[in-house]
C-alpha cells in the first residue's frame, strides 16, 4: 500500500479577499480564486480536506486585524483543523488567534527573531499547536515577509528549531512558490534527514505527477501545502467548480 500524504488547501488573504501568492508575494484581483475566504473554505471541505492552511498577509505585514472576523468565520464553518500563519509576534497574538478558533500556529519570523518567545510558545502550548516555517531561497532562510536574507544556511536554522522543541517543520522554497514548477522535494527531504523529524512541503505543486512525486518522499515529507495547482484545477477529475455552481451555499 502507498504511503499516505496528507494534501492541505491553502487560503491567503490579503484585505478581505482572497489571493494568488507567487514567491510569496500576494496578487489581488484574480477572479478565478473567488472573493471571499470563508466560501472557499466551505468549498474545500467539501472536497474532503482534512485540513486547512490560512495565511493573514495584511496580519503579516502591519499586524492588523483586518481579517480576525473572517478567520473565525472560517474555523466555525469548517469542523477540520485550521493552520494559520502571519502577523504572530508576541504570546498575545497567539492567545488571541487560538481564541478565534484557530487549531494550530504557523509561527516564522519570530522563531528566528524572538527565540525566547518561540521558546515559550512552544512550551506553553506544546508542539503539537505550534509549527514552525522556514522560507528558503537558494539554501538560505529569509524572514520578514521573505524579504530579509538571514545568512542562515536550511539545515542548521532546521536543526536549531528542532532543539527547541519544534516537531512540525513547514518548509517552502521561496522562488517555486505559486510558479506551478513543480515542487523542491530534495531539500525537503535534506531538513527531513538532518532533523530526523517529518515535514510539511509547501510551494511549487503543479498537478498530479508532483504530487506523485511527494507521495513517493512520504516516509520524509507526510504532507503537503497547495494553492494554486488547486484554484486552477490542475488534477484530474477535481470537482470544486461543480461544487460551487451546484448552489449549495446559496
Amino acid at each position: 500500500m502507498p504511503n499516505k500524504v496528507l494534501v492541505i488547501p491553502s487560503i491567503d488573504i490579503k484585505d478581505r479577499k482572497t489571493v494568488r501568492v507567487v514567491k510569496g508575494i500576494p496578487e489581488l484581483n484574480c477572479s478565478d480564486y473567488g472573493n471571499d475566504p470563508v466560501e472557499m473554505a466551505l468549498i474545500w471541505r467539501a472536497e474532503n480536506a482534512k485540513c486547512l492552511h490560512v495565511v493573514d498577509f495584511n496580519a503579516a505585514h502591519d499586524h492588523s486585524h483586518t481579517n480576525f472576523d473572517i478567520v473565525k468565520k472560517i474555523c466555525e464553518s469548517v469542523i477540520i483543523p485550521v493552520e494559520l500563519g502571519g502577523g504572530i509576534k508576541t504570546f498575545e497574538d497567539a492567545k488571541e488567534l487560538f481564541d478565534l478558533g484557530v487549531f494550530r500556529l504557523v509561527v516564522g519570523s519570530m522563531a528566528f527573531q524572538s527565540p525566547d518567545k518561540f521558546e515559550k510558545l512552544l512550551n506553553h502550548y506544546g508542539p503539537k499547536l505550534i509549527s514552525a516555517a522556514i522560507d528558503v531561497i537558494d539554501d538560505e532562510v529569509v524572514v520578514s515577509g521573505r524579504s530579509v536574507k538571514t545568512g542562515i544556511p536550511v539545515s542548521k536554522y532546521a536543526k536549531q528549531l528542532v532543539e527547541m522543541g519544534t516537531e512540525r517543520l513547514i518548509v517552502t522554497d521561496v522562488n517555486l512558490n505559486g510558479m506551478l514548477k513543480g515542487p523542491n522535494i530534495d531539500l525537503c527531504k535534506r531538513v527531513a534527514d538532518e532533523t530526523g523529524i517529518s515535514v510539511t512541503l509547501s510551494g511549487g505543486i503543479s498537478g498530479y505527477p508532483d504530487l506523485k512525486k511527494v507521495q513517493d518522499a512520504a516516509d520524509k515529507i507526510d504532507s503537503v501545502i497547495i494553492g494554486r495547482a488547486l484554484y486552477e484545477n490542475k488534477f484530474p477529475c477535481q470537482k470544486i467548480w461543480r461544487v460551487a455552481e451546484s448552489g449549495i451555499f446559496n
